[in-house]
């Protein structure tokens, strides 16, 4: 497994002695593994840990579960598991100096992802971006509904007021859309949209968040959330 793994404990500070899966397993879920006062996301905002995620929820990362066994991650594009665990870190939770493999946060998570880890020659995962943004066929607004609980709401809050979002950097939907005429003129808004949602924070237009590959989200759920957002 292609990152250095530490001994059976670690010196939590102000905590005694922790086993280290322990210890990254509470850096899983904690926003200030990354130091910036601007993040407000931890690496569980984005991925489930189990083999089958679960049917509530709309991870825009793929499940951790086997993921220190893989190949490879981010479709090919990244061949050690710190540096792709890096890639989530610098791009969406604003860590500005990478972690190291000698730092003890890094080394905990990588014996907590381990752990989560049972099969030992894993294949990779399928992780198809969209390249060329085109328009979908809008769907039904009920199961737009259901898209936008499971995929947008632990980031943005409930629709129309935000209400419950982890921070006022993450835009109202689908208000924030009335901006889009001065930012992107001469462009439909559902289109912004799913630039938005398929590219991410990639090409300066998704702010911060993630790109929703189609093994993610769907064209045809994208199409029902638009119907319900009436993008």
């Amino acid at each position: 497994m292609r990152w250095l793994g530490l001994g059976t404990v670690l010196l939590a500070v102000g905590c005694g002695p922790t086993p280290a899966a322990e210890y990254g397993e509470k850096l899983f879920s904690d926003p200030t593994l990354s130091t910036s006062q601007y993040n407000a996301f931890s690496c569980a905002t984005c991925h489930a840990t189990t083999a089958t995620p679960p049917a509530d929820k709309m991870y825009s990362g793929l499940s951790l579960h086997n993921v220190a066994s893989r190949p490879h991650w981010w479709g090919g594009y990244e061949t050690r598991l710190l540096d792709a665990v890096n890639f989530c870190y610098t791009a969406f939770m604003r860590g500005v100096t990478p972690l190291t493999p000698e730092d003890p946060k890094s080394r905990a998570l990588y014996e907590y992802l381990v752990g989560l880890s049972p099969d030992a020659s894993a294949p990779a995962q399928p992780f198809t971006l969209v390249k060329d943004i085109t328009n979908v066929p809008r769907g039904n607004a009920g199961r737009g509904e259901h898209v936008y609980r499971a995929a947008c709401q632990d980031c943005h809050g409930e629709a129309h007021t935000g209400k419950g979002r982890p921070t006022e950097l993450a835009p109202i939907l689908p208000e924030v859309s009335q901006e889009y005429g001065t930012l992107f003129p001469n462009v439909p808004p559902g289109l912004v949209f799913i630039e938005k949602v398929r590219h991410g924070r990639f090409f300066g237009v998704g702010g911060n968040m993630p790109p929703y590959s189609l093994e993610a989200l769907s064209d045809e759920d994208l199409g029902a959330l638009l119907t319900f957002l009436d993008l």
